[in-house]
């Protein structure tokens, strides 16, 4: 499939990008390239193969929901201009 200089313009478009003339031929090439080994793929026999959503198999890794005090935030309170118990006191923002 040959790509066209219009069709660079279509596809830019749809992406909201601006490509210079200079571009355009560069990239209708280029195009033209990815479609043809997407083609390529394509001709591949997949019937026996499992789909999948990746490669490797995947599993969650939990650990314990533990609430832990960070050392930390007792210094940063303290060093804050205004603060209440353990919370910054900020200029209310809505009026």
């Amino acid at each position: 499939m040959a790509f066209s200089e219009k069709d660079v313009d279509y596809t830019a478009a749809l992406a909201r990008i601006h490509v210079s003339e200079d571009d355009k031929k560069v990239f209708a090439v280029q195009l033209e390239h990815i479609l043809a080994y997407v083609n390529k793929l394509n001709e591949l026999d997949t019937q026996q193969v499992e789909p999948t959503a990746h490669i490797l198999p995947l599993k969650n890794v939990f650990r314990p929901d533990t609430a832990m005090k960070n050392p930390a935030s007792d210094a940063a309170v303290q060093q804050a201009p205004y603060f209440n118990d353990t919370f910054y006191r900020v200029p209310p923002v809505i009026e």
